[in-house]
This record gives C-alpha cells, structure tokens and sequence, in this order.
C-alpha cells in the first residue's frame, strides 16, 4: 500500500483511557462501550496491536491503570510511537482526574483498599500514583478532571470528544457559573463578566436571572456590553476556524459572574444563541442560578 493509499483508508479510532484510580476510568470505559466501542479494559500492552488486528475497524476503547501489566509512561509511550508508525488509525491518550481529597473520599465510602497502599492509609497510594503518572497526564490528549462532575455530564464530555459520527463536527458547550463556587474544571476557555453592571444591586431585579427579559435589557444597557460582545464573537469567529481545521471535536466554554445568576446567565445565553447561527452544534447549563441570590 502507498503513502497515499494510507492517507485514503479508513482510520480506526482508539481511545487509551488511564488516570487515577477512582477518578473514573472504568466508568469512562462503560460509557464508551454504550456508544458503540469494543471496550477491554487492563490488557497488557504488549496485546495492544493484536486486538487492534482482530477488531477490523471497529473502534477500541482500552483501559490501562497500574495494575496492567508492563504499565509505566515509557511503555504507553512507546506503544502510542509504534501505532503511530503504522498509521491507519486515530489514537488519543485521556487522563483522568480527580483531587487527591476526591479520591480519598470515593476509597472510604466504598471500602476499597487504594492498589498501590493495600497495608497502608489511602493517601500513600495516591501520592505515589500521582508520581507514577506525572508524564502520562503531562502526555494526555485529554484530561477530564472528574472532581465535581455528575454522570451526566461525564457521558456529555465523553459524546463531546468521541461519538461515532461520520462527519467530524465541533460541539462546544457553554456553561455560566459561579466564581463564588469555583471554575468548572473542565473548561476550555473561562471569560469572566463580573465588569458588567450587576442587577443584584437593583431591587426589582435581585430575584430574577440573566434569562429574564427586564434582567437582560438593564446588562444589554450596560454601555461596556455591545464592544465587549462584539469582540468576543470576532475572537470565536477565529477560534472556532482554528479549532476545525486542527481537528477539535469538543469545545467547553465557561462564563462567570460573583454568583452566577444574572450576567453570566445572560452572556451564556446570548454567546449560545450566535453560535448556533454560526451553525456550530451547542448546549448550555447555568451551572450556579440556582445557588444564591447574589450576583
């Protein structure tokens, strides 16, 4: 077969899924069997290639962790090299993540000892894990941090990334939030919104959201407004180019306010709706609007 022959062929998808044990992994394994992945979890690495034989184009999901065996970063690495030196296929490396407060949590409520500290507290395992994997997640492809995640939107990011469609198309997620409560961790790009004029400090409008008609009019009257979102759709109008031409499938956006109730509602919303003219795939979630009354 010639270069050009291989450019041409199909290209089989193979997600190497690994990260900290109980950050989600198998969970992330489980969910991309159900969109259509032949899914093996802890197979040696060594084996890697022959499945890959054995399974035609199907695409592969395979989970690797310190428990399979030949596991380390130079061996992955090695076989990312090798796969990549027979071309044919579409490989990404994801990592998974969590806190190590996270971690210690999950191993306590469920009663499980942490692999690498059977005979000794959790927290050993986990620190001598994250060493362990430093160069793997330096590595990664992609790095889902699943510390405040719900299953929803871990199945959400993992149909983002890597649902079997036939045409390629970048999906972006816009998500408004709180900075009181923390910056979503899974965010691609975070713009913050807080120089807007604050509704909260306007009585009639204190109890309702950037969603409602009088809220959204007195931020649209802020004189900052029409410069600040004309800029921010020429930004993505460059952004979203690059990203498809570089192959992006997934795109999380997060905007923030103090509470996350009236502008970051509102610029969520309006930087959704001109995406979707713009004829990109997108969802949005005001993470926060239920969290407090201030914004």
């Amino acid at each position: 077969m010639t270069a050009t022959d291989r450019a041409a062929a199909p290209r089989q998808r193979l997600v190497l899924v690994t990260g900290m044990s109980g950050a989600g992994r198998s969970s992330a394994l489980k969910l991309l069997e159900d969109m259509g992945y032949e899914a093996v979890d802890n197979m040696p690495l060594a084996l890697v290639g022959a499945l890959r034989a054995a399974a035609g184009l199907r695409p592969l999901a395979i989970g690797i962790d310190v428990r399979t065996r030949d596991f380390g970063a130079a061996p992955v690495f090695e076989c990312l090299d090798r796969l990549s030196a027979e071309g044919g296929f579409d490989a990404r490396l994801v990592f998974f993540d969590s806190t190590d407060d996270v971690l210690r949590r999950r191993f306590t409520e469920t009663r499980r000892p942490h692999p690498l500290a059977l005979d000794r507290p959790v927290g050993d395992g986990i620190a001598q894990e994250r060493r362990l994997l430093a160069d793997l997640r330096e590595r990664a492809d992609i790095v889902i941090d699943t510390s405040d995640l719900a299953p929803a939107d871990l199945r959400r990011l993992l149909s983002g990334h890597f649902a079997l469609s036939a045409a390629p198309t970048l999906s972006v997620f816009v998500q408004s939030f709180s900075f009181r409560h923390g910056i979503p961790r899974e965010a691609d790009l975070v713009f913050d919104v807080r120089f807007l004029s604050n509704p909260h400090y306007v009585a009639e409008l204190r109890p309702l959201t950037g969603l409602d008609a009088a809220c959204a009019a007195f931020i649209a009257a802020d004189a900052a407004w029409a410069p600040f979102f004309g800029a921010l759709t020429g930004l993505f109008d460059v952004l979203m180019a690059g990203y498809m031409r570089e192959g992006k499938t997934y795109l999380t956006v997060a905007v923030g306010c103090t509470g996350g109730r009236h502008r970051s509602v509102f610029v969520a919303d309006r930087l959704a709706d001109w995406l979707r003219r713009q004829r990109h795939k997108v969802d949005v979630i005001h993470r926060d609007v239920d969290k407090g009354a201030r914004t």
